[in-house]
């Protein structure tokens, strides 16, 4: 053997010595599995200084056995200077997806931190979090809440080194029954069982949330004041086919609308003149039309035709050629196309994309989408860190894997109105961005229109509609105006409590 044989070998052993474990297992990132971070802070809301502290803590999730299966981390904020806080109340903050952290609606919407970005919303550097002079922290405390696999939550193995099943967690109806009994036990440990409790959901939170408001109630006996629907899905209700197809039309005309495609004698007026007229269409004349399809008498069909075509600032052989049916993602690509050739966002139409071809169906990409992780990828990374103090090597799941996700059984929307029924004190909320073109504004409101079939909930919902996308709040107008709309709702639903829970 020669020299320079000995030597590599030599220098082989040595390497292996240094970087392979002794124990045979590479090294673990550690999930914190019970912990907090207590942080103290001020800011300045609407004029007055606030005190407040953050806790960023990780609380377990427990099987039938009382065993660890899962650590969820979340984010608490509660305003220090108010000596008998027991009527004070308690806003539960969650995202959607699934599979999204707690980030958008934390450090954009209603936290005391938000991030550095323009008045409408789009990213600049450099990077990072601003006070937010509008944050609700000043009549409520806030917990922002992530599901397994969001934002540093995980799941845990047990003594053997496996992973809990995966159904425990990835579904409609899984998450909502985990997560309640998550829920009951922080208000629990923080003594928040005095409080007029809230529910926020954004997207599939809204899902998320309106079955959390019936589990809670009757599984928890923990009775809410208020659940809140930021940009709602169909939240369980069933509406396909041509009632879907027709409620396309408004936020159609919205977002053609913004973008100054739609004829002149609409485009002078007002958004909020135009849109009624448009409702009203879509329901009086548009409906019956699509029932019909083939059926439809030729004449009715070419006035439809045109009609349609005035509202969205498509042309005529384009919804001719689409039966009535236009998709969504064929809007999004053809509305600009003979204009600038752009395309406009899925989540919020005022943003607009760069397709290879201007030819084709749907967008390459959604460039709202590419915009927000743009600039709330680094700031929530920024914050935890250096304003948190939580340092970790785990990675902030923007978006995790929860794949597959059973959504069978989705009766979310019935149990928010089950709850609403048997708590005469519970008041919904829905907040929607005109220019969403994924959780239509429209969409939003015939939800509404499900909760009240029986005509004896109008008091208790409202409909609240902003000139921005699916995240409202990154518009500063609107982020001033959401805010001040959840203030008011939760000063309206917190005090009425005292007249008694009764019909």
């Amino acid at each position: 053997m020669t020299t320079n044989s000995t030597q590599n070998i030599l220098l082989w052993t040595i390497m292996l010595i240094l970087f392979v474990p002794q124990n045979g297992k590479a090294q673990q990132i550690k999930v914190p599995k019970d912990t907090t971070i207590v942080t103290n802070h001020t800011t300045n809301i609407k004029g007055k200084t606030i005190p407040y502290k953050a806790t960023v803590g990780f609380q377990p999730v427990w099987d039938q056995n009382r065993k660890q299966i899962a650590s969820l981390s979340y984010t608490y904020y509660k305003r220090t200077d108010i000596k008998n806080d027991q009527n004070r109340p308690l806003l539960i903050s969650f995202n959607g997806g699934p599979g999204s952290g707690s980030v958008w609606m934390h450090i954009a919407y209603t936290g005391p931190r938000i991030l550095k970005i323009d008045e409408e919303g789009f990213p600049i550097q450099p990077y990072g979090v601003k006070s937010n002079p509008n944050s609700i922290l000043d009549v409520a405390d806030i917990v922002f809440i992530n599901p397994v696999n969001t934002g540093y939550s995980r799941m845990i193995m047990d003594a053997e080194g496996k992973m809990p099943e995966k159904e425990v967690f990835f579904g409609v109806n899984a998450d909502i029954k985990y997560l309640a009994s998550w829920v009951n036990t922080f208000v629990t440990r923080y003594n928040r069982w005095r409080s007029p409790k809230y529910l926020i959901g954004e997207s599939y939170g809204t899902t998320r949330v309106s079955g959390l408001a019936f589990e809670l109630q009757t599984n928890h006996w923990m009775y809410l004041n208020g659940v809140i629907l930021v940009s709602p899905t169909q939240i369980g209700f069933k509406f396909d086919g041509p009632v879907e197809v027709a409620n396309r039309l408004p936020y159609f005309a919205a977002a053609a609308w913004y973008h100054k495609m739609l004829p002149s004698e609409l485009q002078s007026k007002d958004l909020l003149e135009v849109l009624p007229e448009v409702e009203q269409y879509a329901v009086n004349k548009l409906l019956p039309a699509i029932v019909k399809s083939g059926y439809l008498d030729a004449s009715i069909e070419e006035e439809v035709i045109t009609k349609m075509a005035y509202y969205s600032g498509l042309s005529k052989k384009t919804i001719k050629q689409h039966n009535l049916e236009v998709p969504k993602s064929y809007f999004w690509k053809d509305l600009l196309r003979n204009r600038d050739g752009f395309t406009i966002g899925r989540l919020d139409s005022r943003y607009k994309g760069m397709d290879i071809k201007e030819a084709g169906e749907m967008p390459d990409y959604n460039s709202e989408l590419t915009a927000w992780l743009h600039a709330f990828t680094p700031a929530i990374n920024y914050y935890y860190t250096q304003e948190l103090n939580f340092k970790t090597d785990l990675k902030y799941n923007m978006f995790g894997p929860v794949r597959p996700w059973d959504r069978t059984e989705n009766n979310a929307g019935e149990s928010l109105r089950k709850a609403m029924a048997m708590n005469a004190n519970l008041h919904t909320m829905i907040q929607s961005g005109y220019y969403d073109g994924a959780t239509t504004y429209f969409n939003a409101k015939y939800v509404m229109w499900q909760l009240n079939t029986n005509r004896k909930l109008t008091d208790r919902l409202s409909f609240k509609g902003y000139r921005s996308g699916h995240m409202m709040y990154l518009r500063n107008e609107d982020l001033i105006k959401a805010n001040d709309d959840i203030r008011d709702f939760i000063i309206k639903s917190s005090t009425t409590i005292s007249k008694g829970s009764k019909y």
